[in-house]
């Protein structure tokens, strides 16, 4: 079931194929799965959208967004959206659904973290009439999907917290845009009461450690070179079919000197060099 709607999604979808940022993501989630209670193998493949979101299908096909690469401030914090999401597979929540009668139509099939409104399987989620029961029994998977992922972060030795810093920013974006997220949180806790939870978990059950991974240099770098790549698009797409600039010519019309190179006959866009992040 889960490769035909990942056939689907991927028909409908462009994805990253950077080597570099795909390989790192990809080692990312394995070492959270191999800390969770999964069953299956995983695929995972990042997603290229601004979109903050990420879900995983059945049988263990997950897709990263690159705008939630961008969005968090560090790996913690992008590798407890992604156990959050892992624990939503390996706790079956899916097939414990189907259970009930209500499966969904392929669109909302993802378990979406963020949810409606922002992501393109959010928007066809939140169009659907989802009966009251139902929405209930959503908020019932997403806490139980947020402590099984605080759980296998802290097996692969990030700092729990993470989730918790992350919930807040998503608590800001909704302060500071109202009614961006306002689908979200129909059928998600509300943002407050997960940080509560979830901080009184990691508080009372997850034995403190000395020393917690919270960030590495080779997360910003993947973090700067994927900017990079989707400034890179923007750009092109604006050619593609906005306005261009064009200088003036001041050379006389008879004045041949460079005039076979289209170069000196129309701008171009040069990037300031960046300097590689220290540890």
């Amino acid at each position: 079931m889960g490769r035909g709607y990942a056939q689907q999604v991927e028909s409908t979808t462009k994805l990253v194929t950077d080597p570099e940022i795909t390989e790192y993501i990809n080692r990312i989630g394995q070492n959270l799965v191999r800390n969770s209670d999964a069953q299956v193998p995983f695929t995972i493949k990042v997603v290229d959208t601004d979109d903050i979101n990420a879900f995983a299908l059945p049988g263990g096909f997950f897709y990263v967004d690159s705008g939630l690469i961008l969005a968090a401030d560090n790996e913690a914090e992008l590798a407890g959206v992604m156990a959050h999401e892992i624990a939503h597979v390996a706790a079956c929540h899916l097939a414990r659904e189907n259970t009930r009668g209500q499966l969904m139509q392929l669109a909302s099939i993802p378990l979406i973290f963020v949810g409606g409104g922002i992501g393109y399987a959010a928007q066809s989620l939140a169009s659907m009439a989802i009966p009251m029961g139902f929405l209930k029994f959503a908020r019932t998977f997403e806490s139980e999907a947020d402590f099984l992922g605080v759980e296998y972060l802290y097996r692969a030795g990030y700092d729990p917290q993470a989730l918790t810093s992350f919930f807040e920013k998503i608590k800001a974006m909704e302060k500071h845009k109202p009614g961006t997220l306002a689908k979200t949180f129909e059928t998600h806790p509300q943002t407050p009461d997960r940080i509560a939870k979830t901080q009184q978990e990691i508080n009372t059950l997850l034995p403190p450690e000395p020393m917690y991974k919270l960030d590495t240099s080779e997360f910003q770098d993947v973090k700067t070179r994927l900017a990079q790549i989707e400034n890179r698009h923007k750009v092109d797409n604006g050619h593609d079919g906005g306005p261009t600039l064009r200088r003036a010519n001041s050379t006389s019309p008879t004045d041949t000197a460079g005039s076979s190179s289209d170069a000196d006959e129309h701008p171009t866009l040069k990037r300031r060099d960046t300097t590689a992040q220290q540890d």
